[in-house]
């Protein structure tokens, strides 16, 4: 069976479990799973019942979709993704991006906990991502192509909105919310980078180094979606400070700036046309 047909197997299901048909997507990273909380009418969809679409074996990923309403828009959550270092092909990655296309979502906005490196950022703090690189080279849509779907070569610059990353500096500013502005790298993990990679990131005009977000964000590109992808600062990277990195600090600091960025997130929802 094609992505395709897999795709269209799964929106579906869905279908069948609700009425609302969301416009807009939200991928929710490591601590953000709070936001599920707040959406109105919801309805909750286990990813295992969803054909096709594998079950995340992330701790505090819950695994999966919300839909309803938040601040008066009809959204769908990931609450949890799959990431590659899972052992997931970059199809599994993706296939949710892809239903979320299928069901109507054209606007996505990508959340996850990173790494800082450079050096004038503090762990705490939100990062609005400009930019990207792909530092495993590799592309989720390598392989037979739909044009029926999505271009056979997709543009990618500018794959992050610039009207919407316009609104959440401006919302973020309103509300007195400090955040930084910046380009996203992207690694395959599990393990944590060298200091000598991230020496060589930073050469390369990366800002802050994490293990998702990318992938989807292709896909969503390829798809048509609006992109606002927003990283919370867990850590400073390998090397770029002498403390050692735990895995408490960075659920202690990405718990303190998820509700900037969420603060940061519901206005832009309530700004959006």
């Amino acid at each position: 069976m094609d992505i395709s047909a897999r795709v269209a197997e799964a929106r579906d299901h869905i279908l069948t479990v609700t009425a609302a048909r969301p416009e807009i997507g939200i991928v929710l990273g490591s601590g953000l799973g709070h936001l599920a909380g707040m959406v109105e009418d919801q309805v909750r969809i286990p990813y295992t019942e969803i054909p096709h679409l594998a079950a995340t074996t992330v701790e505090l990923h819950s695994g999966e979709l919300v839909i309803g309403r938040l601040e008066g828009r009809e959204v769908v959550l990931m609450s949890g993704r799959l990431h590659y270092y899972e052992g997931h092909d970059l199809d599994a990655v993706t296939f949710p991006v892809r239903v979320l296309g299928a069901l109507g979502v054209s606007e996505l906005f990508v959340t996850n906990a990173s790494g800082a490196i450079n050096e004038s950022y503090s762990p705490g703090e939100v990062m609005i991502i400009s930019d990207h690189i792909n530092y495993p080279v590799l592309n989720p849509l390598r392989g037979p192509n739909d044009p029926t779907v999505g271009p056979r070569f997709p543009e990618m610059v500018d794959v992050y909105s610039p009207h919407l990353r316009e609104l959440a500096r401006t919302v973020a500013a309103e509300a007195g919310l400090p955040v930084q502005e910046g380009v996203y790298a992207w690694v395959c993990g599990p393990s944590l980078e060298t200091p000598a990679e991230i020496r060589m990131m930073r050469a390369g005009g990366a800002d802050a180094v994490g293990m998702s977000t990318v992938p989807e964000v292709i896909v969503a590109r390829y798809l048509g979606m609006n992109v606002l992808g927003m990283a919370c600062i867990g850590n400073m990277a390998s090397g770029v400070s002498s403390e050692p990195i735990t895995a408490q600090e960075v659920a202690d600091n990405v718990a303190r700036t998820g509700a900037q960025l969420v603060e940061t997130l519901r206005g832009v929802l309530r700004r959006l046309p």
